[in-house]
């Protein structure tokens, strides 16, 4: 993934101008202070490794995975004391074609030249749990103001954007609607959500290729968001990286079109397994394709049986009104707890102002 690669150190800018960064402290407060420029979020993942390490990984019968390294330069070379039948120089390799080739195997499923498992795994367990505390503070803030909040997935061109403006466009009228856009490059889809009347942020991420906690805590204090909304964010399109990082929604909801493969869920089973709802969207197109919609239900379902799917159009509109009701019962339960929490507060209040007057 991202995270032991580097892709990640990318030029982020969120619209808006000025710049805030947030600091979660220990007890659970959140420190916020700006700065009146544009500021470069590029993130140091450690992954580059001592020049002229080679690491070595062996796959024991058991599964265990064995990883020495060995230096080739500088005052830790290493003498092997035996030849290789590959010249490290070169980095030119001869192998005998036949049987596929797994780099998702071992403790990282993950290969970067040069690095080690182990290390891979201790700089993904890093990076995420700082992830996961600015993910924590994201979806306290939104219970404590009845907010519910999810966030889009899928691939390029699964028809993420068209689907989110119908759904804007029919909702719109009964709750307010913030929107978190997340692209490379561009704001031609925060203006595309803009056009539908709702307020719409753009995050670009450089090099990046998913949102994370950190940048979507930006952009919820750029756009404050009314109590009992609905905040959607429209992640990167990318079905790997985005699996991983916790933005601090309530759900995940993955995209699959039916131009897509029936086999996507389990040739990129991570995202499915993340995501509580699938759309299966353009079903529209689905007379004149060789596309099985049931396989790729059942497709979806090995890899997370309790997945919820809607099949839907945004072009006709068919399905949309069982997406609808799902999301209308998700703001009516967050509405649920927030006025409990409110009725518990007032309670509060009303008991300390009696001890008060008693006095």
């Amino acid at each position: 993934m991202c995270t032991v690669c580097g892709c990640g150190a990318g030029e982020v800018k969120i619209e808006g101008g000025a710049h805030e960064h947030t600091h979660v402290h220990a007890d659970g407060t959140v420190h916020t202070h700006s700065h009146g420029h544009d500021h470069d979020h590029a993130h140091n993942h450690d992954a580059t490794a001592l020049a002229g390490v080679h690491g070595h990984a062996h796959t024991h019968a058991d599964g265990t995975t064995h990883v020495h390294e060995h230096v080739h330069q500088g005052e830790h070379a290493h003498d092997h004391g035996h030849e290789h039948c590959h010249d490290h120089d070169h980095h030119h390799h001869q192998h005998v074609i036949g049987g596929d080739l797994d780099y998702g195997t071992g403790p990282a499923r993950a290969h970067v030249p040069g690095m080690s498992q182990s290390r891979m795994v201790q700089i993904e367990q890093d990076i995420l749990s700082k992830n996961n505390v600015y993910a924590a503070a994201n979806r306290k803030w939104f219970d404590e103001r009845g907010i519910f909040a999810l966030n889009l997935v899928s691939s390029p061109g699964s028809g993420k954007t068209t689907l989110l403006c119908k759904t804007i466009e029919l909702l719109k009228d009964k709750v307010a609607i913030n929107v978190v856009e997340g692209d490379q490059q561009t704001a031609n889809d925060a203006e595309r959500i803009r056009a539908t009347g709702v307020p719409a942020i753009q995050i670009n991420t450089g090099k990046g290729c998913h949102l994370d906690g950190h940048m979507v805590g930006h952009a919820m204090q750029r756009l404050q968001p009314k109590d009992e909304s609905l905040f959607l964010i429209e992640n990167v399109g990318n079905l790997v990286c985005p699996a991983a990082f916790d933005l601090g929604e309530h759900h995940k909801v993955a995209i699959l079109s039916v131009t897509e493969g029936e086999d996507k869920p389990l040739k990129y089973p991570d995202m499915f397994a993340a995501a509580d709802v699938m759309l299966l969207n353009k079903c529209d197109l689905l007379p004149y394709l060789e596309f099985d919609a049931n396989l790729a239900e059942a497709n979806a379902r090995r890899v997370n049986p309790d997945l919820v799917i809607f099949r839907v159009s945004a072009t006709s509109g068919d399905g949309m009104r069982a997406w609808l009701d799902w999301i209308e019962a998700g703001l009516e339960a967050q509405r649920c707890k927030h006025g409990e929490t409110v009725d518990a507060l007032k309670a509060r209040i009303a008991a300390l102002e009696r001890q008060l007057a008693a006095r």
